[in-house]
Order: C-alpha cells, then sequence, then structure tokens
C-alpha cells in the first residue's frame, strides 16, 4: 500500500533552517508529482510547494518563495523540503502528499515550531 513518512520537523529559532524528508512506498515515486502542504494551529491546511514528477518544475506559496526549496530523489523515493529563514508564522504541521492513478495519498505530518 501506499505509505508517506515524514520526517525531520522540530523545534527551531525565527531565522533557522530546517529539512523536510518525506520518503515514499507502495507505487512508482518516479511517476507522481509531489507536494507539502502545511497546517497551523486553527487555519486551514496550506499549500507550500509542489515539484513535477521528474522534478523539472516547482512551484510555490507566495510567502514561501525564496525561503523553501522543493526537491526530490526519485532514486530514493523521497521529497524534501528545505526551509530557512524561518518565521514564528511557519509553526505547523507539514505534510507531503502523493498523487497516484487518480487518488491522493497522505503522510501523517511532521511537526514544525519556530520560536525564541
Amino acid at each position: 500500500q501506499v505509505q508517506l513518512v515524514e520526517s525531520g520537523g522540530g523545534l527551531v529559532q525565527p531565522g533557522g533552517s530546517l529539512r523536510l524528508s518525506c520518503a515514499a512506498s507502495g507505487f512508482t515515486f518516479s511517476s507522481s508529482p509531489m507536494s507539502w502542504y502545511r497546517q497551523a494551529p486553527g487555519k486551514g491546511r496550506e499549500l507550500v510547494a509542489t515539484i513535477t514528477n521528474t522534478g523539472g518544475s516547482t512551484n510555490y506559496a507566495d510567502s514561501m518563495k525564496g525561503r523553501f526549496t522543493i526537491s526530490r530523489d526519485n532514486a530514493k523515493n523521497t521529497v524534501y523540503l528545505q526551509m530557512s529563514s524561518l518565521k514564528p508564522e511557519d509553526t505547523a504541521v507539514y505534510k507531503c502528499k502523493a498523487v497516484w492513478r487518480g487518488l491522493q495519498y497522505w503522510g501523517q505530518g511532521t511537526q514544525v515550531t519556530v520560536s525564541s
């Protein structure tokens, strides 16, 4: 079955950096576009970034442009989110999403807390 497992979250000070990983299994990873979303307490789910199946094209939410970078390693079945210049408002649960055979699959999420 499709599995997505995020890791790399934690507590970081404002201005700091984190790299999130999402390890995928149970489907042909190299055929699936991937996305990162986040959900802050009391707020709706927000798209962070997307990447095509080959990694040749990426898109970001405006508030993440220049600070976050999505990438993937199809040999390792893993998608990454490099986050820098983190702000308290980046605090959220971050989840990855795969699209495979017309269905969406989600990981369980990893908590990112930006606080001094």
